[in-house]
This record gives C-alpha cells, structure tokens and sequence, in this order.
C-alpha cells in the first residue's frame, strides 16, 4: 500500500469530518471504552462516529488526534491487514508520534481485521468501530476481542429523532398543541417512508428505499455469502414480508414458497433466513410460551425498517403499523421482545417488566374489540397482569375489562411518549 495514498485520505477525512454539519443522536457512551457500532447499511453508523469525533472536538481535542479511515473507500481496494501497522506509522509521521482516537468504518472489509483491533485495545488505544454483519461481529468480537469492545446496534431514526430532523420540537403537552396536525401529518410520512436518516430530506423517497435494498441484497447476502439463488431469495424475502404479522416456520415458509414456484428445503430457508438477520435486514422474535426448539424454528419476523417492509406490501397498513410497534420495542427493551400465542395471541410481551401490547390499525368493529380484549383478560391473568395496552392507528381512550386497565394509544402518541 501507497504511503503517500494513505496520508492522503488521513488528511482529507480529517477536513470533511470537521467541516460536517449534521443532527445529533442521542448516545450515552463510556469514555473509557471501546465501540463496535453494527446495524443495516445506512442507519447511521458513520454519522454515529462523526458525532463522537465532534464531541471530542467540543472537548478541546484537536482534529489532528482523530484518524478516520472508511474502508469502502476505493483507494484502500488493496489494503490488507499487513496493512493496519503502516497506516499507523502514516498517521504517526504526520503528527509527530502523537496516539490517536481510531475511528474504522465498515472495517469488516478487510479479513483478519480483528486481531489488529484487539491490539490496539491491549496497548490503550481508544477505538471506534462500524460494520454491517451480525455474523462476523459476533463471532469475532466473542473470541478475538474477548469484552474489549462494547457492541452498540444503531436503527433507522426513532419517530422523535425523526422529528428533530426535520427542526420540529417536541413540547409539552404537544398533543394538544397547534403543532398536532403537522406531528400527525410527519408521522404518515414516517409510517410510510422509515427512518434511514438520509430519506428525511429526499423527494425520491422509494427510489431511495428500492436502491438501498438492492444494495443490501445484493452486497450484504448474495456477495457475501455466494449464492446462486437470488430469485428464490427474494420470493423468501418478499413472503416474509406478507406473513409480518403472524408466526412463521419454516416447513410453511418452504411450503407457502414451494406453491408460488421457487424450490427450496427446510435447510436452505433456515440458512437464507440466518443471512437476512446477519444483514440486519429482519430480526425475528419468540413465542415466549413455546419449548426452546419450536423457539428457534418458529417465529414472527420483522423488518428493520418499515420504509423497506413497505416496498414488498399493497395496502397493508395494519402489517406496517405491527413492524412499526416492534422496531420501538426493541429500541427500548432490546432482545426481550417476545409474542405470547396459547389459546389466543398477544403481540408483544416484553418479560422483564411484565408488559402486554396489542397492535390493532382499530377496534371500531365490534368483532375486533371483542377479540383484542379477550387475549388481554386471558394473557393477564396468566401472568398476574393489571395493566396493558393496546396501539391503533390514530384511537385512544381508556378500557377497563374485568380488572384490567387498558390504555389504547395511537401510534405516533406512543412514540413521543416513549421517547420523553
């Protein structure tokens, strides 16, 4: 590798770095340790690091400490881990034998990667980290990294950062403000649209969301992990997205797949759905009340964002509004996000603290309310339950059904409350 290339892009990333303006993310870190950020492509991971180096900046540090290397830059085509000690020495010839704060995107780029970052951790270095594959990460930081790096999942923008990208603020009592029916009006594009940060300002909306999938698809899966059968790939991928609402196994994802004309065996979709996860492309959840092996084989998948979810459906608003519940769960609770399915389903039910979500785009329809309330009454007494609460499109009002007390929220109500 071309030292005089490698000084180069030190210096030029260190000039685009400090001449970037952006929104904030709220991010609570420890400044004595080292961060591996992971999440689909383009939900922020670099603008995650750009806001570190900015606090850095903040704190008196100057641009000379930070050495920012992105490792899709195609400069750095031929860069190989021998490589890593060089770009070191580069940076040191520039600024006079100082230690920089290492900040590495997309790192995974570069095979043997981890064994350099782990050296940099056993001899103080302070690192920052991206990457796009659950896989590699995980394997490699519970081995070679061994706990000396913390991973950190970036998602697509939360509704309220949403907000804040688009200079709304959120005040108090906001629900009654006069700035209700712009909220309301941002949120159908939210709902739609998603949260990928850089959509917020685009026209082109689903072109963008159609050109990052393909990205996703093609880079992230079929490249990466060699395989022949993109078609049958995305017959799953666009199945999955149909069944968003409901469990999946899958003997009836290779049945519901086998009738549509692809061909596919029970190992072949376990293996294809281990790779969309891997991406960050879907995540899948648990029937809490299941046994460990139907635990595994048997869940409902959801996708990472709704704007994505929203390219495979047609007028499937009560689908989108369920992936749209999960994605803040998660964001909240993490991997204690399960559904509940016995003799009747609950959507959600996060273990810890004990709470119940159902997700209905309404419960006008007598049938409908009739149903929602008697899962909640069955699921609360299971688990000695006073409280749960039900999320519609644009409803609210208080329910009080055999000792339960059930609130029943709007979505985009939800949201901004859970974000105060």
């Amino acid at each position: 590798m071309n030292k005089d290339i490698l000084k180069k892009i030190i210096i030029e990333s260190q000039e685009r770095v400090f001449k970037l303006k952006f929104v904030s993310r709220k991010i609570e870190l420890d400044d004595k340790l080292n961060y591996v950020f992971t999440g689909i492509r383009r939900s922020g991971k670099t603008y995650m690091l750009y806001q570190i180096i900015k606090d850095l900046l903040s704190q008196k540090k100057s641009i000379e400490d930070i050495l920012y290397i992105n490792f899709e830059d195609e400069r750095l085509i031929e860069f190989t881990h021998h490589d890593f000690d060089l770009l070191l020495d580069c940076y040191k010839e520039l600024y006079y034998n100082k230690q920089p704060y290492c900040f590495f995107d997309e790192i995974q780029n570069i095979p043997g990667w981890e064994k350099f970052a782990r050296r940099l951790a056993d001899t103080g270095y302070r690192c920052y980290i991206t990457g796009s594959n659950a896989e590699i990460f995980s394997a490699q930081i519970a081995t070679t990294l061994g706990g000396r790096y913390i991973i950190r999942e970036v998602q697509t923008l939360s509704f309220k950062e949403f907000l804040d990208f688009k200079k709304i603020k959120i005040e108090r009592n906001f629900e009654y403000s006069k700035d209700r029916i712009k909220i309301k009006r941002l949120f159908n594009e939210y709902f739609r649209y998603g949260g990928f940060p850089e959509i917020v300002a685009l026209k082109q909306k689903r072109e963008y969301l159609s050109t990052l999938f393909q990205k996703v698809f093609y880079s992230d899966i079929i490249a990466r992990y060699s395989l022949n059968n993109s078609r049958l790939l995305k017959l799953l991928i666009k199945k999955t997205a149909e069944s968003v609402n409901a469990d999946t196994s899958y003997n009836r994802i290779k049945n519901v797949i086998n009738a549509s004309g692809g061909k596919a065996g029970v190992s072949t979709i376990a293996e294809y759905y281990s790779y969309l996860q891997e991406a960050y492309l879907i995540f899948g959840i648990s029937n809490y009340k299941a046994k460990f092996v139907e635990k595994e084989s048997k869940k409902k998948y959801y996708f990472a964002d709704t704007g994505v979810l929203n390219l495979f459906l047609v007028d499937q608003d009560s689908k989108i509004l369920e992936n749209l519940v999960f994605i803040e769960l998660k964001r909240r609770h993490g991997q204690d996000v399960y559904f509940y399915k016995d003799r009747y389903e609950i959507d959600f039910y996060i273990s810890e603290q004990k709470l119940l979500y159902q997700v209905s785009y309404s419960i006008s329809d007598f049938d409908t309310r009739k149903r929602e309330l008697k899962a909640i009454n069955v699921a609360a007494i299971h688990f000695n339950i006073k409280k749960a609460v039900i999320i519609t499109y644009d409803e609210e009002e208080q329910i009080e059904s055999n000792g339960v007390q059930i609130q029943v929220l709007p979505v985009w109500k939800w949201l901004l409350q859970a974000n105060k």
